[in-house]
């Protein structure tokens, strides 16, 4: 596909080489994380005056079984797997290397960070200063938080992309076995020990194991897999997170083996990915169509924005509610259910107004990267270590006013590192003689 239709900017959009299907799968996975934490924040007034903050969601007794369908992202990791090598190829064509890979990958998850955590520091700090009720607010910052666990493990996956790249090159099954065979240690020394902590390691194989599952779709290696084939090994995956879920000490909820992550997201990872390659066709017939195209388009440019800053926008919802004295429904009652809807369209038009706001952290042209002016190998590490540090501590560390703060500070400090000039270089006019 080589068509270039335009946005209603002036630099038309180029498809080649891109697969729109696994655009619409992005766009759909951030959607549903979005209507996901849309269901799962309830807030609520005692009859004595005071505000309850609950996931009622995940007190009914058929949502951990629900999140075998719910938890979605293994299939992002895997969708990123496909646009990781892609860029990663990319980037060795125009002669780049490890270096220039990182530097552009970091660069592109520090900046849209930086606004979305100086807005959380502030409000955070506000709140404290406000005397507000510590156990509310201490929610409330644990819950916007919740998110940023995903640029700590995107951040890693990036970081071994080239050297895990290479290595599929060469040993596309070894590697995937190796990686595993990872997973697999760390869970058991985790259990047997039975400090939590070691899960983290797990940071290094599970995310990138899903990664590389993206890179053999992106070889098509997939494509030629019997439909049937594909069915069974799809009702296989589902099938063993039962015996993992009941005879092993994972969790039936996948939210639960989240963070730390851990084997039974592998083994969904990989009746997602069989799904996705069966639903292959019918999702590019649907890109065909300019509406869906359109949206899909709209959408994926402020992916990032949308992400970071949707639950912050669902609390402030909710606070703007209390404030007016607008009634709260009891959570999971009729009426509970029947408003989703309508603050899904108030999220949604407020995630449009910061996306017009801040969407050109997203995606900035005034800063440019020149790739003459190249900071040194150390430098570009120095910065996948500052944007990295804030998220990877949220995992185990609920967020705060400090935190998030110490995250923007290093998210600014990275996109120094990697950015020295801010300017594209000036076309140099030739004398006149």
């Amino acid at each position: 596909m080589s068509s270039s239709p335009t946005t209603g900017t002036k630099t038309p959009i180029d498809l080649s080489g891109r697969d729109l299907a696994l655009d619409l799968v992005r766009v759909a996975c951030v959607a549903a994380v979005v209507v996901i934490h849309l269901l799962m924040v309830a807030v609520a007034v005692e009859a004595d005056g005071t505000i309850g903050i609950s996931r009622a969601l995940e007190q009914q007794p058929w949502f951990d079984h629900a999140t075998w369908f719910g938890q979605i992202m293994p299939l992002f990791f895997i969708v990123g797997g496909f646009a990781t090598i892609t860029g990663w190829r990319s980037t060795v064509r125009r002669g780049g290397g490890v270096a220039d890979f990182l530097r552009s990958r970091t660069f592109r998850l520090a900046l849209p960070t930086i606004p979305v955590l100086f807005f959380l520091a502030i409000a955070l700090g506000v709140a404290g200063r406000l005397g507000l009720d510590s156990g509310i607010v201490d929610a409330v910052a644990a819950g916007v938080g919740s998110p940023l666990w995903f640029l700590a493990a995107y951040l890693v996956c990036q970081a071994v992309a080239p050297f895990l790249a290479r290595w599929h090159e060469r040993r596309p099954t070894v590697t995937c076995l190796i990686l595993l065979g990872g997973v697999v240690v760390v869970d058991t020394i985790r259990y047997l020990t039975g400090l939590e902590g070691i899960g983290l390691f797990n940071l290094l194989f599970v995310w990138p194991l899903l990664q590389q599952f993206g890179f053999l779709l992106a070889d098509g290696r997939l494509r030629n897999v019997p439909r049937p084939v594909l069915v069974l090994i799809a009702l296989l995956s589902y099938g063993a997170l039962v015996p993992l879920t009941s005879w092993l000490p994972y969790s039936t909820s996948m939210l639960g083996n989240l963070n730390p992550p851990t084997l039974p997201l592998v083994v969904l990872g990989v009746g997602q990915l069989a799904l996705l390659v069966l639903l292959h066709p019918l999702l590019t017939a649907i890109m065909r169509a300019r509406i869906p195209r359109a949206v899909v388009f709209l959408i994926g440019s402020r992916l990032m924005t949308v992400y970071l800053w949707h639950l912050p926008l669902i609390i402030l919802v909710a606070g703007a509610q209390l404030v007016l004295g607008i009634p709260f429904a009891e959570p999971m009652s009729a009426a509970w259910w029947w408003t989703r809807p309508l603050l899904l369209l108030v999220v949604a038009v407020l995630l449009a107004g910061i996306g017009a706001a801040v969407g050109r952290f997203e995606h900035p042209r005034r800063l440019f990267l020149a790739p003459d002016r190249r900071p040194p190998a150390g430098a570009i590490w120095i910065a996948v270590l500052c944007a990295f540090a804030m998220p990877f501590t949220e995992i185990s560390h609920h967020l705060n006013a400090g935190l998030a703060a110490a995250g923007a500070l290093g998210s600014i400090v990275a996109v120094v590192l990697l950015a020295p000039s801010l300017r594209p270089p000036q076309a140099v006019t030739p004398a006149r003689g």
